[in-house]
């Protein structure tokens, strides 16, 4: 299993796999085609259906320039597309064609040519699924957190400790902030609003509800605001893993070599969904990035709170399970209906899931890696319009609404 530096990557929003992935991929291509004097990139699948949305043109040109870019958003899909967000580059000099690569964006910034990922480490972990991590901890008498020093090195604390600084630098800055967000949808920002608002019946619950939601009302709209952000697992659901860790910092002045250790012990989980299943919208739903996102706040919580190993794989098993079968839907392609408020409902059910995994521990059925199969099979099951085609859902009802609008 891979580093969870490949799972945890500062960049741009508004899209990990719409792109962070493309820009990846069009450096790796710039690199190897210096004397090309124009390009083409061919969008297939999600890439092309909610690219313009996502800004992946944009993002496209400006990696591939000074050398021009022709962008084509194919409506076909060639029987050899093995993944939804796939991209073919060609690289030319004059009418010559140099060369001709084939791209797929996996999701979390993670680009695979030919099946296989490309630039990234190496393995660094023996363990490939939750139960082997576990016989493994028990037999050695350690920690989740002390498994992940054990295969990444002491180094990978100052590593976490700047993804934390870019997390609390983002909620922050979209607290601060206020205004229309863009793309069309004219959504306001509202984290600022929900972080003032005053409870007036000074309920403890409602004010944590309230306090949690607008952190990762932040984080996500500093994305949708083509912000820097950290993939947790994706940009699109940026939100939680922060909004949860910023909350419980902030009640309980946790230090931050312990939020570093949680964020290990969470991005283990999410590790683990990346490796056995996928955390591509496009690939399998928005269960895939929410979904992920809810468990790697659940266990990161379960770290802070030290919980038992039992205790933090059912508290990300719940967080799991009850994402299952969500779909990925995004008004007009953009990742801002209902992917913010999706992050700030899942933040809040990360913190019920670890509490209740402490209150419930001995009694669960069902293991982290059977929901992560299940989620996969779920995803792989499901209509193609409900996975991040923005042709199924909310996106397909607004955009119908919207049409009939306008006849009125």
């Amino acid at each position: 299993m891979k580093s969870i530096r490949e799972l945890y990557k500062i960049g741009k929003g508004p899209s990990s796999s719409h792109t962070m992935g493309p820009e990846r991929a069009a450096k790796y291509f710039k690199e190897m085609t210096s004397d090309a004097d124009r390009y083409q990139v061919i969008l297939y699948g999600s890439l092309s259906k909610t690219g313009i949305g996502h800004g992946t043109d944009r993002v496209l040109r400006e990696t591939l320039a000074p050398v021009p870019a022709e962008i084509v958003f194919s409506e076909e899909d060639p029987e050899d597309i093995r993944h939804p967000n796939t991209l073919d580059f060609i690289a030319y000099r004059k009418d010559v064609e140099l060369k001709r690569l084939r791209v797929e964006s996996v999701g979390g910034g993670n680009i695979s040519i030919g099946g296989e990922l490309a630039l990234t480490s190496p393995s660094v972990y023996p363990e490939n699924s939750f139960a082997e991590i576990a016989q493994f901890c028990k037999w050695r008498y350690i920690s989740l957190s002390e498994y992940v020093e054990l295969n990444e090195g002491p180094e990978i604390w100052d590593f976490l400790k700047t993804v934390w600084k870019t997390m609390r630098t983002e909620v922050e800055e979209g607290l601060a902030a206020s205004g229309t967000l863009p793309g069309g949808l004219k959504v306001e920002r509202k984290a600022k609003t929900l972080y003032e608002h005053r409870n007036n019946l000074d309920i403890p619950q409602v004010r944590e509800l309230q306090l949690v939601c607008s952190y990762a009302y932040a984080a996500a709209e500093q994305n949708a605001d083509n912000g820097t952000v950290v993939t947790a697992p994706t940009c699109g659901s940026c939100g939680v893993v922060p909004a949860v860790l910023y909350y419980l910092q902030e009640k309980y002045q946790f230090s931050d070599d312990a939020i570093a250790r949680a964020l290990a012990v969470g991005g283990l989980f999410g590790n683990l969904v990346r490796r056995n299943a996928s955390i591509s919208g496009a690939e399998c739903g928005c269960q895939a990035e929410i979904g992920t996102a809810t468990s790697m706040a659940a266990a990161a919580m379960s770290e802070l709170m030290d919980h038992t190993l039992e205790e933090t794989e059912y508290a990300a098993e719940i967080a799991m399970e009850h994402q299952l079968g969500l779909t990925c839907d995004p008004i007009c392609g953009l990742v801002q209906i209902p992917c913010i408020e999706r992050n700030a409902v899942a933040a809040k059910r990360a913190i019920d899931a670890c509490n209740l995994s402490h209150m419930l521990v001995g009694t669960r059925n069902i293991s982290f890696d059977m929901v992560v199969r299940t989620m996969y099979e779920t995803g792989k099951s499901m209509n193609r319009a409900f996975r991040e085609t923005s042709e199924g859902g909310l996106a397909r009802l607004y955009s119908r609404n919207a049409q009939l609008q306008k006849k009125k």
